[in-house]
């Protein structure tokens, strides 16, 4: 599973940042605003998880279901 975390370290995305650790998930920061431009995101922060974009709110859904299933 490839994860990305793209951040221009604004509140929320320290707060996504945060969790993913918390959570033991592997993932890689992009911060460059190009690239996210490139890619069509105009929020941030947005989570990538195998090609699938995510905005905050779904992608700290997605963390909290992940754990969920681990218990």
């Amino acid at each position: 599973m490839k994860v990305v975390l793209y951040t221009i370290n604004c509140p929320n995305c320290i707060i996504l940042e945060k969790k993913l650790k918390q959570s033991n998930i592997e993932f890689e920061t992009i911060t460059d605003i190009d690239i996210m431009s490139e890619k069509g995101i105009m929020t941030a922060p947005t989570l990538e998880v195998d090609g699938k974009l995510m905005n905050y709110a779904n992608a700290m859904k997605w963390i909290g279901e992940r754990d969920n299933e681990k218990q």
